[in-house]
């Protein structure tokens, strides 16, 4: 996760050639909170330095595509959904 942008697309292309169910023309990407010490290994460089600094029991949220791959991690709510937004997605919650 990059400090610098919210949002983060892994692979090439917008997402609109990879097969994202749609809603009103619009990809449809999953939002849901997450605890940041299930996904510490993933916050970690390869020396094992974190690449961010956050509290384990922080509450990040979690974006995803179709078929559950993460496509995002964001430190905010209402930021995954303007984030999602602003890269031509629709953001639904999921608890």
């Amino acid at each position: 996760m990059n400090g610098n942008k919210p949002f983060e697309l892994d692979g090439e292309g917008s997402g609109a050639d990879r097969g994202f169910a749609s809603y009103d023309g619009r990809k449809l990407v999953y939002i849901r909170p997450i605890l940041a010490c299930d996904v510490i290994d993933d916050l970690q460089d390869e020396y094992g330095d974190m690449s961010v600094q956050i509290d384990a029991d922080a509450t990040l949220y979690s974006v995803h595509d179709e078929d559950g791959e993460r496509l995002a991690l964001v430190g905010d709510r209402e930021l995954a959904f303007a984030a999602a937004r602003q890269y031509e997605m629709t953001p639904v919650s999921v608890h």
